[in-house]
């Protein structure tokens, strides 16, 4: 399943402090699903990457606009996903996304 979640996926979180749209990408590195997360002038890995039929979950930490570890799970239909992101005892929020039909390989922008 992991080549069918493979690209480069623009998301949206829906948060209490407002809308974030960071960018993901997602490739297999020697048999293993990697990621980084690009977004907020920050470049992160995304670690601990689980892939259960079209579910996937994997966990981040930011530093902006706070501090927080991330962990997110959600649903892969096609070239689009929803699901939650849940930081610590804060609510979850509603996550989105959409698979970009560019190359992997291209160069990552976020989505603003």
């Amino acid at each position: 399943m992991s080549a069918e979640i493979e690209g480069v996926w623009d998301l949206t979180i829906v948060t209490p402090i407002g809308r974030v749209r960071p960018v993901i990408e997602l490739r297999s590195q020697d048999g293993l699903l990697v990621g980084i997360a690009h977004g907020t002038g920050e470049d992160l890995p995304l670690k601990d990457i689980a892939v259960d039929g079209h579910r996937l979950s994997w966990k981040q930490s930011i530093t902006r606009p706070m501090r927080l570890d991330l962990a997110f799970a959600v649903t892969v239909d096609g070239d689009t996903l929803t699901g939650t992101s849940k930081a610590g005892r804060l609510p979850s929020s509603k996550v989105t996304g959409r698979r970009r039909c560019d190359d992997v390989a291209d160069a990552v922008e976020p989505a603003r």
